[in-house]
Order: C-alpha cells, then structure tokens, then sequence
C-alpha cells in the first residue's frame, strides 16, 4: 500500500463527490440521491422502499441475506443484555414511550427503522453531570443459539451529561439476528469513548445503526471493532449541533471467509469551528471474504472553520478477498481549516517482508509482525487493557486460520 496508491484513490473519489454534488436534485425518503443532505430520515418502515440491491446504500450489501430483517416484523427475542457499572452511572430499562428515545436522530435506511418499530424496551445508560472518575461501563449483549432463529430489534441509549467523562464498551458476542440502534447524545463539555465490539459466533446477522449528536465543547471517540458473524453491518452517524465538537472514528475489522463485513459512516458538519477524524483499518483472507468501507463527510455552507481528515486502508492476506473502499467529501464552504482523505488497500508490503526476512525471521512470524504493527496503532487508542488484550488474541486466532489455509493449498 503505497503513498501513491492512497494518492490515486483520494484523487477519484474527489472527482466522484464533486460529480455527485453537481448532479444532485430534490430527493425523498429511501431515493438515492447524489448529496447525504439530500437524503431523508422517518421513523416510519413504510417510508423506505423494500432494497433491491441498487441502492446506493445497499450496492455493496448481500441484500438476499437480510430479508427477514428488512420484512420489519423483528419478534424475536433477541440477546440477552447484562450491564456492569460503578453506582454513579444511571441504568434503566425504559419502553418505547420514553420521551428521550428518538430525540439523536430518525433512521436513514428500511433495517434502522424495522429496530424502531420493533423493540419492545430500551436500555438507557447515564453519565451525570461532572462524573470522572470510576470503572468503565459494559453492555453485554449475548445470544444463545435460540436468539438467531427469528429476528429482533434492540435499542440502547447512551446519555453523557455535562462536563462529563466516561468510556461505555458494547460487547457484541454469541448468536444473533439482530437489528440494533444505538444512540448517543454527548452533551455540552462532556467527553465520551464508545467501543462496540461484533465478535458474534458464525452465522450471526447483525446490522445496526449507531447515532451521535455532540453539543458545544463535546468530545466524542467512537471506536468499532468488527470480528465475527455472517453479515455485519455498522453504519455510524455523527452530527454537531453546536461549535467546539470533536468526534474521532476509530475501526478495526478483520474479514474471513464467507463473512460480509460492511462499515458505512456520516459525519455532518453543519455548525462552525468542529472538527472530525475517522481511522478505518482491514485485514481480508479467504475465499468470498468482503469488507465495504463507506466514508461520507458532509460540510455544509454554515460550517466554517471545520477541520476534517478520513483514512481507510485495507489488508489483503490471501487470493479470493474483495474489499470495497468509498471515502467521499461534500464541501459547500471555501471558509475551512482542512479537509481531505485517503483509501488504501493493497497485499503485504513485500519490502517488509524482505527486510524481516534477511534479518533471520521465518516468513509466517514476519507477516504476523506486520499485521501486528498494522492493527496497534488503533488498539492501544482504545485505552482498555483488557479489550485491547482480547482483540490482540483474536487476531493471533484469525492469523493462525491464515497460515492453516496457505498449508492446506499447498498439499493440495
């Protein structure tokens, strides 16, 4: 993967934004449409169209995998949640009348609103005003074997209350057939890490939508960590409503065989001052492996002063893997502090691997040093040592099925 490369992507997908931006007229809920502003949002299942697959927002996604959910009728009984937290953060179990559910934003596409018509209760998780100190909370979400014999619709809110300071793992794990929304209001002041780890069992299909509004002065990390499952797919949204915002995006995926890993994000600037990174990493192997990275940053005409940088860059470990990478930029403002992006993806750097090599190191050892090196930089942002820990084990597990596939080829 090299410099020129990321050159050459970030180059076509500018003059794809701009074609986009130019070509873009009125649209409704569930059209395609050439600009993120100009997609709609509803509440309601009936407002978005049944997906065929042509859809931009579905192109990449095996949409005959997802019948069940797109159907709407999500009555299963879901995974278990199980939460652990000091006794200052608020945790409640509220139904669907709660005033303060909905309040981030509406759902952008037919599964995020079939999760908002369906769930029955939702977790609210609270961090009071001024709170710093204390143990990180964990949402546990876990299905048995039933939980993925009928769909389910879930809903979590995570509240951070002024000048706040916490960090909330969604630890994703088990069996599942779910449709998830994730809420997350960061209030004035307020600094908040999210990790939400999918490391589902086989076979698992989860798709949620995890929304983001961020106050003035607000500081949000939001990490995604994507292992496991059939089909995953996490569509992270992120809005300022007041300047001083800053989010970073943080992802981490590894693709095997068969899995369809998607990862489609928007981030709005539509107030000034704002800024916003996005950091996606990938490691494909496997025959029909396929990874999607959609990056959208919209920033609108009100939105001087903002400071924006996206990367995806991609790893590919062995013949028969596809990864799909979109950065896009929609610019309607001269009046900004920087903007812009890069894509990546590329085999082993056969330069590191010659240098590692000549120095006495087995290759198998030497592609595990680079694939280490590729993923720690965003493993050690994460700043929980156990998480950080659990997914270093589970790329040594998903390397060691690499190097069982490249024996297995041999002999045959």
């Amino acid at each position: 993967m090299t410099d020129t490369a990321e050159h050459t992507a970030q180059n076509l997908t500018t003059d794809h934004s701009r074609a986009a931006a130019d070509g873009a007229d009125s649209h409704g809920v569930g059209t395609p449409a050439g600009s993120r502003a100009d997609r709609g949002t509803s509440f309601a299942l009936a407002d978005f169209p049944l997906p065929t697959g042509r859809e931009e927002d579905w192109r990449f996604t095996p949409v005959h995998r997802l019948q069940k959910i797109f159907a709407g009728d999500l009555t299963g009984s879901g995974p278990v949640v199980s939460v652990e937290h000091d006794d200052a953060v608020r945790v409640e179990t509220v139904g669907r009348d709660d005033s303060r559910l909905g309040t981030v934003g509406a759902p952008g596409d037919r599964s995020s609103a079939a999760a908002w018509e369906s769930f029955r209760e939702a977790l609210v998780v609270t961090v009071p005003k001024g709170h710093t100190e204390g143990r990180h909370t964990t949402v546990t979400v876990s299905g048995e074997d039933g939980a993925a014999a009928e769909p389910a619709g879930q809903h979590v809110l995570v509240i951070a209350e002024e000048l706040s300071e916490s960090l909330v793992v969604l630890d994703h794990r088990g069996a599942a057939h779910l449709s998830q929304t994730v809420e997350v209001d960061v209030r004035d002041g307020a600094h908040l890490t999210v990790v939400s780890v999918q490391d589902w069992d086989d076979g698992a299909v989860h798709l949620a939508a995890h929304r983001a509004k961020l106050g003035r002065d607000a500081r949000l990390k939001h990490i995604v960590v994507t292992l496991g499952g059939d089909v995953v797919r996490v569509t992270p949204d992120a809005a300022f409503t007041a300047p001083g915002g800053d989010v970073e995006m943080l992802g981490l995926y590894f693709t095997d065989s068969g899995q369809h890993q998607e990862h489609r994000l928007f981030v709005d600037h539509a107030v000034e001052s704002c800024k916003s990174r996005v950091t996606y990493k990938g490691a494909l192997q496997g025959a029909s492996a396929h990874s999607v990275w959609v990056g959208d940053v919209l920033i609108r005409k009100e939105a001087e002063g903002t400071d924006t940088y996206e990367l995806n860059r991609n790893l590919v470990l062995t013949e028969g893997a596809r990864a799909d990478s979109v950065p896009n930029l929609e610019i309607e403002t001269g009046e900004i502090e920087g903007a812009g992006h890069a894509s990546a993806t590329g085999r082993f750097d056969d330069e590191q691997l010659f240098y590692l090599r000549s120095r006495g190191i087995p290759e198998a050892d030497a592609r595990r040093l680079v694939v280490r090196g590729f993923f720690a930089e965003l493993i050690n942002q994460i700043g929980v040592p156990l998480v950080q820990e659990r997914l270093m084990a589970a790329i040594e597990e998903e390397l060691d099925k690499t190097m069982h596939q490249e024996r297995e080829a041999v002999t045959r």
